[in-house]
């Protein structure tokens, strides 16, 4: 097996793990509402209703993602786009944390997802796309 194949099939297990955050967490948001997330039992129904909207955008998000692993080297302008709402998603979850306050723990990694990872795969993802060529 080439270095090219070996990497190629690197990444598609790395998006594969990855992508089991957005199937489940936004999964489990559409069907629960964000009272599995503790806190309030009762929860004002448009605050239930956009949660439940962004979950399953969210969700949807990770599907998209999944579609890119099997011809991921091929898969450049689709992967860019999905990469680009993650961080955009991401920087307004920044901007949340710089004016009302810094989130719980689980938030913070989604952060770390969104403003770290998820950069670093598109960049991996442009690699191996180039390899290809």
């Amino acid at each position: 097996m080439s270095r090219h194949a070996i990497e190629r099939r690197a990444l598609q297990l790395v998006v594969a793990i990855a992508c089991l955050v957005p199937l489940s967490i936004g999964g489990i948001s559409v069907v629960q509402g964000p009272v599995w997330l503790g806190g309030a039992s009762v929860i004002p129904t448009d605050l239930d209703s956009q949660f439940r909207y962004v979950s399953g955008i969210f969700l949807g998000l990770g599907l998209a993602f999944v579609t890119c692993i099997p011809a991921i080297e091929r898969k450049d302008a689709r992967f860019r786009w999905l990469g680009l709402l993650v961080v955009a998603g991401g920087l307004a979850r920044a901007l949340s944390w710089a004016t009302v306050g810094a989130p719980s723990t689980g938030h913070r990694l989604g952060l770390a997802m969104e403003l770290g990872v998820v950069p670093l795969l598109m960049l991996w993802q442009a690699r191996v796309a180039r390899g290809r060529r």
